[in-house]
């Protein structure tokens, strides 16, 4: 059979994994990257595709997303999950195991992988669960389910309240040389708040959840990584003191990366003023300090990557008041917009410092295939314009649920064109 080639012409690659970000062609022959070079030859019958005024970068990754398949599949399926991240332009995605039932055994694991597999969108990953059924008193078979196809493990959605149970489950997954992902919150300090703990929610009326439910957590689990030498990924970090914790771990050689997500360092508990339950998160949207402490995070890289948290709910379900609504948005459709309008935009991070996060990185922590345009590596990639404005219509998106804190905001950076494996799963109107 001859080879499928394609070439991408006029375009800027940024490509951090080579730290390179230069004006250049790039040549996909049979799904993996062959060359990158000015003036590049395409061979005979290769499809050319002219990106000229655009980016050609990795393919983004997003290490913590909620597809709800099984169990809510009125919210969002594997193959909706994985059209709503390629329309994002990511290529690869991380699936929690909160689903019902849990993401704790090989069946459920090889069902992730089936479903991911015939969505022919974004590779989907699944993590598995650290503890069966997510109850926090047993651990599940890291052997099997690393075997099955579970790049790492976590309760998410779940604090591991047991500090034993998370050294245990740090020691053991050292065997198979996976990250513990870990949702950080005291659920006895957390219990029945729905927004910060603050001036905004006293007013509201609102129970609140303190920056110390989650700092807690956080230094807890920087001391176990500490004392196991295991590797943590703490997930949606939201306070200025999770930050400096962090920052603190690092320093002392832990093994701990963290996230942050573009509603933790765009908005603040101010958002939940009108009672919207599109604002509604856990955890929750912060204050103007935890937010600049985000941004800092990610500029002197305390944290790694960026990650959407995307969460998608039914319309019925976001309905209800804002005690009884579910906390969770959808992300995968906005991250990239809201990272180049309030980082780039704003000279927070340069763009090749954003991929680097939000592709680059991912890749390296989760051990994941992609990432970078090396000769050789899979043909996964996103093709942006930078400059173009849109406006957020959550009517338009790809994603079966609507539940975004971004509708009607513009947003600068659109997707283009998104291809894994040197064929095009996404392209723009």
């Amino acid at each position: 059979m001859s080879e499928r080639s394609t070439i991408f012409t006029g375009g800027r690659v940024i490509d951090p994994s080579q730290e390179l970000d230069t004006a250049s062609d790039l040549l996909v022959v049979d799904g993996k990257v062959a060359e990158i070079g000015k003036n590049l030859t395409a061979p005979d019958e290769a499809e050319v595709i002219d990106v000229s005024g655009l980016i050609v970068a990795p393919g983004l990754i997003d290490v913590h997303v909620h597809f709800r398949e099984p169990g809510m599949e009125e919210a969002e399926t594997v193959a909706t999950g994985a059209r709503a991240a390629v329309a994002g332009g990511f290529t690869g995605v991380c699936v929690m195991p909160n689903t019902d039932p849990v993401t704790d055994n090989q069946a459920a694991v090889g069902f992730i992988v089936k479903q991911g597999g015939d969505a022919n969108a974004a590779r989907v990953y699944p993590i598995a669960a650290i503890t069966l059924q997510q109850l926090g008193e047993r651990l599940s078979e890291f052997g099997e389910l690393v075997a099955a196809g579970a790049v790492a493990v976590s309760d998410d959605g779940r604090p591991v309240v047991s500090s034993h149970m998370m050294r245990t489950a740090l020691e053991y997954a050292q065997t198979f040389g996976i990250p513990i992902v870990d949702h950080c919150e005291d659920p006895s300090l957390a219990a029945g708040g729905v927004m910060h703990e603050g001036l905004v929610s006293s007013r509201l009326g609102l129970k609140g959840i303190p920056s110390a439910a989650e700092e807690i957590m956080v230094a807890r689990d920087a001391l176990l990584a500490e004392l196991t030498e295991g590797r943590v990924h703490i997930c949606h970090v939201s306070t200025e003191g999770s930050v400096e914790i962090i920052r603190q771990a690092k320093s002392r050689g832990a093994r701990i990366t963290a996230e942050a997500t573009p509603h933790h360092f765009t908005l603040t508990d101010m958002a939940c003023e009108q009672y919207d339950t599109n604002t509604k998160m856990n955890p929750p949207l912060r204050e103007d300090h935890d937010v600049a402490a985000v941004i800092e995070g990610l500029k002197d890289g305390t944290l790694d990557v960026i990650a959407t948290d995307h969460a998608p709910h039914h319309y019925e379900a976001k309905e209800r008041d804002f005690d009884d609504a579910p906390f969770g948005v959808v992300g995968l459709e906005t991250a990239l917009g809201v990272g180049i309008s309030e980082l780039v935009d704003t000279k927070q991070l340069s763009l090749y410092d954003l991929i680097h996060c939000m592709s680059t990185k991912p890749a390296r922590i989760f051990d994941l295939p992609g990432g970078g345009l090396s000769g050789g590596s899979p043909a996964d990639l996103v093709v942006f314009d930078p400059t173009r404005l849109w406006i957020v219509d959550e009517a338009k998106f790809l994603s079966k649920s609507r539940n975004t804190p971004f509708s009607g905001r513009e947003l600068s950076g659109a997707v283009v064109r998104t291809v894994v494996a040197g064929m095009t799963v996404f392209e723009a109107d």
